[in-house]
């Protein structure tokens, strides 16, 4: 509460009430914010001691691995040591919600492990130095070197590491002994030592290699660079926070489109403290229009959630109008529901695919003469559309009108025929029913080209993903999968847009430090190629 000092009333007693008002609600502020400082404290805590917890866990299995269980102790390892990475990294970055204070808690717990070793001395070096005028800016008098200060920080370059050494010599004006020094640089990490280049290496290296830190740490002590697993999580947790307002402005772009691909997979994720797995989900939604010519630039974001409930991508797709391209999941079903009388916002495209694909498992299984005749027709529809692809959309709408439009009628007789002659519980029946309960939506693409016949884009962004699953890459916490879902978005569509996501997520993490909020769309991947496009036809 702030009192007008130039309108302050009159009466004593209206004053001594101001300043009771005032008095307690400074005691209900401090209050609250010494309440959110315990929280912040306790939550530290809980998190040291797991830590200290899975370390010494670690440990012990490390003695006891030999012999006809030593296989299953080192998947075990595997997995509590990812589990270590997330917890490691959780702490790296105060919560969004958290006060200055917890975050000043943060600080000051860190703080403790300041001291740093020396970089090791057989690492190149260059040094660059940021020297002022020789003339005094105030007076314009002659500037005479009294000292320097040199920042090493590490970075690493493509096929090895190097240190880059500032140095900012400080003058001294000999005729008005004014001190000027140039300002460090800003880092990535303010205060860090690993430069822009190390820091994609790392996050490169974890989620496109699919190389967990413990493992990257045993690759950089074999060069000579003392890096432990704590201080990659610690770069890791820093730099996804970093470029989150990034992956906001790729969500915004993809989210613009006319027209979405959506697909999600399990990710096997550690519960802390019951030392049992969960499976959470991760969601991709793919914006591409090069199919039909589209000028906009193709771009995926992924999303994380706890568990797949339908409220997770509904709220997702809370800002998306348009058609969507996805599988069965009833979770997408009341995106496509009318609402208090409203026409529904999105529309659903459904995948060819799909349907494809339990034919075949059933042909092969079983060499059904019915499996086989399905599959040949849906073939042809595939067929008709390398013919189309990469043409305008109303040519694509004309060539699947004539072509494809005679096919689906014959499949859709030919599947209500075969319907009759089978029994209602086999497995051939579930794959025609399928089917059938979604002819309007498969057959959604014949009238518009810009929609696909599949949902193999959004397919094929998961890929990657599930090669990381393999490597037991999220099988640390919720916020582990959250930061996934960061780097992957900017990784992936750094791919989509033809660059090295390495080379691409260095120039960012070297400008993103000092560049402004509101012009963060000129750090967007294809704002980025475009430029350097520009340089090198220059």
């Amino acid at each position: 509460m702030r009192f007008d000092l130039a309108n302050l009333p009159n009466n004593i007693d209206t004053l001594r009430g101001m300043i009771v008002t005032q008095a307690a609600n400074f005691a209900a502020e401090l209050g609250a914010r010494e309440t959110e400082l315990a929280a912040a404290k306790a939550g530290l805590l809980a998190k040291t001691l797991e830590i200290e917890k899975l370390k010494l866990h670690i440990a012990r299995l490390r003695r006891a691995q030999f012999g006809r269980s030593s296989e299953k102790i080192a998947r075990t390892i595997e997995q509590l040591e990812l589990m270590l990475e997330d917890l490691e990294a959780d702490t790296s970055v105060p919560a969004a919600s958290a006060t200055s204070l917890a975050a000043d808690v943060e600080q000051s717990s860190s703080s403790k492990r300041s001291g740093r070793k020396p970089l090791a001395e057989h690492l190149p070096r260059q040094e660059v130095v940021h020297e002022p005028s020789c003339t005094c800016p105030s007076c314009g008098g002659e500037m005479r070197k009294v000292g320097e200060d040199v920042t090493e920080v590490l970075d690493y370059v493509p096929g090895h590491f190097e240190v880059i050494k500032h140095i900012r010599p400080a003058f001294s004006c000999r005729r008005c002994e004014s001190m000027v020094q140039m300002p460090m640089p800003s880092l990535p990490i303010e205060r860090g030592q690993p430069g822009a280049g190390l820091l994609a290496h790392v996050v490169v290296g974890k989620y496109c290699d699919h190389l967990p830190l413990y493992r990257q740490s045993g690759i950089y002590a074999r060069e000579g660079v003392e890096l432990d697993r704590a201080t990659l999580a610690d770069w890791v947790g820093k730099t996804a926070a970093l470029v989150s307002p990034l992956v906001e402005a790729v969500a915004q772009h993809v989210m613009a489109a006319e027209k979405l691909h959506a697909d999600d997979t399990p990710v096997p994720v550690l519960a802390p403290g019951t030392g049992k797995t969960k499976t959470g989900r991760l969601w991709v939604y793919l914006r591409d229009e090069r199919p039909y010519g589209g000028e906009a630039p193709p771009a995926v974001v992924y999303r994380y959630s706890p568990d797949r409930k339908g409220e997770h991508p509904r709220a997702q797709l809370a800002r998306f109008r348009g058609f969507l391209q996805a599988d069965g999941y009833s979770g997408f079903g009341r995106l496509y529901e009318t609402s208090n009388g409203a026409p529904a916002t999105v529309t659903e495209v459904a995948c060819w695919a799909h349907v494809r694909r339990k034919f075949y498992d059933i042909h092969v299984a079983t060499n059904a003469p019915i499996a086989g005749d399905a599959l040949a027709r849906i073939g042809q529809l595939f067929d008709i559309e390398r013919a189309a692809m990469g043409r305008s959309p109303q040519v694509r709408a004309r060539i699947r009108q004539s072509a494809a439009r005679p096919v689906i009628d014959d499949l859709a007789a030919f599947f209500d025929a075969s319907l009759a002659m089978i029994s209602g519980k086999s497995e051939l029946a579930g794959a025609i029913r399928y089917a059938r309960s979604r002819w309007s939506a498969l057959m959604r693409y014949l009238e518009d080209g810009r929609l696909e016949i599949s949902n193999n884009a959004a397919e094929r962004a998961i890929r990657p993903l599930a090669l990381g699953r393999k490597n037991y890459l999220f099988a640390g916490s919720d916020a582990g999968g959250e930061r996934a879902a960061t780097a992957y978005t900017l990784i992936e569509t750094a791919k989509l847009n033809g660059l090295d996501p390495e080379a691409y997520l260095r120039d960012v993490l070297g400008r993103i430090a000092d560049h402004h909020i509101n012009r963060i769309g000129e750090l967007l991947p294809w704002n980025i190629a475009s430029g350097s496009r520009a340089r090198a036809a220059a």
